[in-house]
């Protein structure tokens, strides 16, 4: 294969990908009040609480609350700024944030928890919405990949 030969299905492949990932960027960005980090930080925490479900057939969408609440794990503040990055202090701030949405509970001990409210909301425009895009966006760099 000449060098250059891939050069541009990876190519093609590599801008398939940004345009999906500045469309969810953007959209993120509007369902989120314009502030980008409300999204990552939420996603963290949702990463915390549902990593357990990973290699598991059970879908939080499908679990009544008492299961859900009982394989979620806690996160606090401080294990989303060792995660992200972020200063504790800004993450303390967002999580406030998040927490008037709704879309987070913080329990008296500082654990951090995503609410039903969040996981039906998201888990539903992600399954209508962005796994479509991203499966779609797959196929078509797969092809590319095949050309």
């Amino acid at each position: 294969m000449e060098e250059g030969a891939c050069a541009s299905p990876l190519r093609a492949a590599a801008i398939l990908l940004a345009r999906y990932q500045i469309r969810s960027l953007r959209r993120l960005f509007e369902e989120f009040e314009r502030d980008i980090l409300l999204p990552l930080l939420l996603g963290e925490i949702a990463l915390h609480n549902l990593g357990a479900l990973e290699n598991n057939s059970e879908s939080a969408l499908d679990l009544d609350a008492d299961r859900l609440a009982s394989v979620m794990r806690p996160c606090n503040a401080y294990s989303i700024a060792a995660a992200t990055g972020l200063p504790r202090e800004t993450v303390r701030r967002k999580i406030v944030h998040l927490v008037e949405l709704g879309w987070i509970v913080r329990r008296e001990n500082g654990h951090l928890f995503l609410t039903p409210r969040a996981i039906d909301h998201f888990g539903s425009l992600l399954g209508s919405r962005d796994l479509p895009e991203l499966l779609d966006t797959a196929d078509r760099i797969r092809r590319r990949m095949q050309e």
